[in-house]
């Protein structure tokens, strides 16, 4: 089951064909086993991983909320929350007076 790129450069085909969920999830859990037998991945943590992890390192949230295809900027927004997290977290570690 080899996948590659679709015409919209975004969802992977396979076969031609436009990789529907399933598909996807199928292709997914295909490759996340190499990692190991015990590690939990979906389409949706990939994602979201993608998208804070972009936003981690300074993109615009116009642009991620382009690219992961929202209508509306506060469904992107959700995605800061877990990145000012973050920053506390890193704030309260490495801060002396914190």
């Amino acid at each position: 089951m080899e996948a590659k790129r679709g015409t919209d450069g975004a969802l992977p085909q396979y076969e031609g064909r436009p990789a529907d969920h399933p598909l996807r999830c199928r292709l997914l859990k295909k490759y996340v086993r190499t990692f190991g037998p015990n590690v939990k991945v979906s389409p949706h943590s990939m994602r979201h991983a993608f998208a804070s992890h972009l936003l981690t390192e300074g993109a615009d949230l116009r642009a991620i909320q382009e690219m992961l295809g929202h209508k509306s900027l506060a469904t992107t927004q959700k995605y800061t929350q877990v990145s000012i997290k973050q920053l506390i977290d890193v704030y309260d570690k490495t801060h002396p007076k914190a």
